[in-house]
């Protein structure tokens, strides 16, 4: 290459030219940019409140990526590799973290690295899998359990107890309730827009929750911006364990308010609603979040019962009526009818002899 190409590449600004005998080749350059490298922790800062609205799930993240970026030791990064993130996760079984906690933890992680990615912050991302989770049992309040436990927060706080009825019969989590505006409310109907997969729902209203969700007759002051308004999650969190404990549930460890939730849906599923309908009326955003529950839709195996307790003689009848029905022609001897003998033709030899006979 001559002089001359080298010097009219070097001139341009955004592109260079270079020529030669028999051809011209034309090379484009881009902005070179510096590579920088980030903690976890900054990322977050950096992003969190683009990510995450405000809000419990936020300050559990918030957790869940400060333990990620301490379990690192801090590392600043350019590219997340695989062999980072399988060892942040044999780190966190270690630790005692099962699947379900795990898979949690790495959902939180995997959106702020594809955000980060995005925005060229860093080069490469690892494959997050996810982990095997074991379904659970799940709990749920029996109705002597339910009316034992409703009756020490109503001592408690009315407010309490109208919430606490209003979450089992509409099956709502705690934070779409104390988000409801009287807006919401619209005659035997209650819409909730505020919602952890995002997407609204309107269900209808008991009889009982059309009766919790008017204020006391003795409310004073300026009327609250919806029904539950004036509880916080952690006040109502504090009476609720108050009363647990009171009724000899305080041992248990999965009767939290989110059971009112579980209770809501097993009595549907109990009760004979097909598993779409709870899926819509729970808000779940796939099936197999309610197929959680579908083991308690007994009725529809009863039949099953009566086949198998079936007398064996009335099995036998019926399979040999089955074997007959469906026999093949080709090991089944059947008779030719009389009438088909005499329509038949006549054989070569008899034939013959009666013409002669003529």
């Amino acid at each position: 290459m001559s002089n001359e190409a080298i010097q009219e590449g070097e001139s341009s600004g955004h592109f260079a030219v270079f020529s030669s005998q028999n051809s011209k080749f034309r090379y484009t350059y881009n902005k070179i940019r510096e590579v920088k490298s980030y903690r976890i922790g900054e990322l977050f800062a950096a992003y969190r409140d683009i990510l995450w609205d405000d809000g419990r799930h936020k300050y559990n993240v918030s957790s869940f990526i400060g333990e990620i970026d301490e379990i690192l030791l801090g590392e600043r990064f350019s590219t997340f590799d695989q062999n980072t993130l399988d060892n942040l996760i044999g780190t966190l079984r270690q630790r005692g973290n099962s699947n379900a906690t795990i898979n949690r933890k790495m959902a939180a992680l995997s959106k702020l690295l594809r955000k980060a990615h995005k925005m060229g912050d860093i080069h490469s991302l690892p494959e997050f899998r996810r982990q095997k989770e074991r379904a659970g049992r799940i709990r749920f309040l029996e109705r002597d359990e339910e009316a034992r436990l409703f009756a020490a927060i109503k001592s408690r706080s009315e407010d309490a107890y109208r919430l606490s009825v209003f979450l089992v019969d509409t099956g709502c989590r705690l934070g779409e309730a104390l988000g409801l505006i009287w807006n919401d409310i619209q005659e035997h109907r209650v819409s909730f827009w505020i919602t952890k997969s995002g997407r609204s729902r309107t269900i209808p209203m008991t009889e009982r929750v059309k009766e919790v969700i008017k204020l006391p007759p003795t409310t004073e002051g300026r009327r609250p911006k919806g029904p539950f308004t004036k509880l916080s999650q952690a006040q109502y969190r504090a009476i609720w364990n108050e009363a647990k404990a009171e009724v000899g549930l305080g041992a248990d460890e999965q009767v939290v308010p989110h059971i009112l939730r579980h209770t809501c849906a097993s009595r549907l599923v109990q009760g004979g609603i097909d598993i779409r309908r709870v899926q819509m009326w729970l808000g779940h955003q796939t099936l197999s979040m309610t197929m959680r529950y579908a083991h308690l839709a007994t009725n529809d195996l009863d039949g099953c019962v009566t086949v198998l307790e079936k007398p064996r003689s009335d099995e036998s009848s019926s399979r040999s009526a089955e074997s007959s029905a469906f026999a093949s022609p080709l090991t089944t001897p059947t008779s030719v009818p009389s009438s088909r003998k005499k329509q038949g033709p006549e054989p070569a030899k008899a034939a013959h002899k009666r013409s002669k006979g003529k």
